[in-house]
C-alpha cells in the first residue's frame, strides 16, 4: 500500500510540473513583450535593450515577439514611473531602466516626479556595469591628473545633476581639481564634440557607451586625445595609463563617498518588473533573462556591437541596494550636498 501511495504521489507530481511546463509555455505564446527603455534611440542604454530584445524570446516558454519601445525623460524617471504604475502588471512589460534609477531616492533627484521605490521593483538583473572616463583634448596641455589642480578646467556636461557636473564636484572636494562643468550639453555626443572643436578642455562621462569608446579610440590613435581618470569601481583595461579616482584620493571618507556613488555604476544598465506582475512571470523572465546573458549567440551578437557583457542577477542587485541606502547617514547627506551643487 505504502508503495502504490509512492507511485500515485509521485504521478501526481509529474502531471503537475508537466502541466506547469505547459501553463507556462501557453502562457507567453503569441503574447508580445514589450520592452521600455529609458533611453533615446542610439543611446548606450538602448543597445544593449535592442540586443536583449533579438535573443530573449528564444529563452521565453512560448517564443513570444519582443518589441523595445523607447521613453526618455527626466534621466529615467519616466520610464521608471511607467513601469511601476501604468504598465500591465502581467509579465509582458519590461523595464530597461538607466543606472541611476537604483539610486534615486538617495539623491532625492527628481524626487517630486518620482512615482517609485526602487526596493519595490523586480528586478530581473544586468547586463552591464559602468566606469566613466575624464578624456581631455590634448591642446589643453593636460597630461596627469595632478594637472587638474593647477589651473580652471573646462568640461562639457549635461546638467548640474548628471554625473559630468556630480564627478566634477567631487573631484573638487576630494582632490583639490579645479573643474569647472560647461552645462547645457545634450547629451554625450555633443558634448565629445565640444571637446573635439575645442570649445572646452575635455569631458567627463558617467559610464562608457560603444559611441564614446569608439570616439575616444580615435582620438588617442590620433594623439588627440588623452584619458587622464577613471571614474568606478573597477578599472577599464582599454586605459591602462588612467587611474581610477580611488586610486587618487588618500582621504578614506572621500574615498567612500565616491565608492557609495559608484554603487549605481555596479548596478548599470538595470532591468525590472512591475511590483505586481506575478510570481509565476518573474520566475519565467528571471530564468530567461539569465539563460540569455551566457547564451553563446547573443555574447557572440554582443561582442560584434562592442557591448561588453557583464551579467549582474538579482540577489546581487538587491545586496548593492542595501549597502547603498544603509550608508551612514553623514556619508549619504554629504553626496546629496555633491549632487545637488550645494557643495562647489
Amino acid at each position: 500500500m505504502r508503495l502504490r501511495g509512492f507511485v500515485h504521489a509521485l504521478a501526481l507530481g509529474v502531471l503537475t510540473l508537466v502541466a506547469h511546463g505547459a501553463a507556462a509555455e501557453d502562457y507567453y505564446r503569441g503574447k508580445k513583450i514589450f520592452i521600455v527603455s529609458a533611453s533615446s534611440a542610439g543611446g548606450g542604454y538602448d543597445q544593449y535593450a535592442r540586443l536583449l530584445a533579438r535573443h530573449l524570446g528564444k529563452h521565453i516558454p512560448g517564443s513570444p515577439l519582443l518589441i523595445v519601445q523607447n521613453m526618455p525623460g527626466a534621466e529615467g524617471v519616466k520610464a521608471a514611473n511607467y513601469i511601476y504604475n501604468l504598465a500591465p502588471q502581467d509579465g509582458t512589460y519590461i523595464g530597461a531602466l538607466s543606472r541611476s534609477t537604483s539610486l534615486s531616492k538617495l539623491y532625492a533627484h527628481h524626487e517630486q516626479a518620482m512615482q517609485f521605490d526602487p526596493f519595490n521593483f523586480k528586478w530581473l538583473g544586468s547586463l552591464k556595469r559602468d566606469t566613466g572616463v575624464l578624456v581631455v583634448n590634448t591642446k589643453s596641455g593636460l597630461q596627469t591628473p595632478a594637472d587638474l589642480k593647477t589651473r580652471e578646467v573646462t568640461l562639457s556636461s549635461q546638467a548640474s545633476n548628471s554625473p559630468n557636473s556630480m564627478y566634477a564636484r567631487m573631484l573638487n572636494a576630494a582632490y583639490g581639481a579645479k573643474l569647472k562643468p560647461i552645462e547645457g550639453y545634450e547629451g554625450s555626443t555633443a558634448g565629445m564634440l565640444a571637446v573635439e572643436r575645442f570649445e572646452v578642455d575635455g569631458h567627463l562621462s558617467g559610464g562608457t557607451t560603444a559611441p564614446l569608446k569608439n570616439k575616444v579610440a580615435g582620438w588617442l590613435q590620433a594623439g588627440t586625445g588623452k584619458v587622464l581618470l577613471q571614474f568606478g569601481m573597477n578599472r577599464d583595461m582599454d586605459y591602462p595609463d588612467a587611474p581610477t579616482v580611488i586610486d587618487m584620493i588618500d582621504d578614506p571618507e572621500g574615498r567612500a563617498v565616491f565608492e557609495l556613488a559608484f554603487i549605481e555604476q555596479e548596478i548599470g544598465g538595470p532591468y525590472v518588473l512591475g511590483p505586481k506582475v506575478a510570481a509565476a512571470q518573474m520566475d519565467i523572465l528571471e530564468k530567461a533573462f539569465i539563460e540569455t546573458a551566457r547564451d553563446p549567440d547573443f555574447l557572440a551578437d554582443a561582442a560584434n556591437e562592442n557591448a561588453p557583457i557583464y551579467l549582474l542577477d538579482a540577489i546581487a542587485i538587491q545586496a548593492l541596494l542595501n549597502k547603498a541606502y544603509e550608508a551612514p547617514p553623514a556619508r549619504i547627506q554629504k553626496l546629496r550636498d555633491l549632487a545637488s551643487s550645494k557643495v562647489k
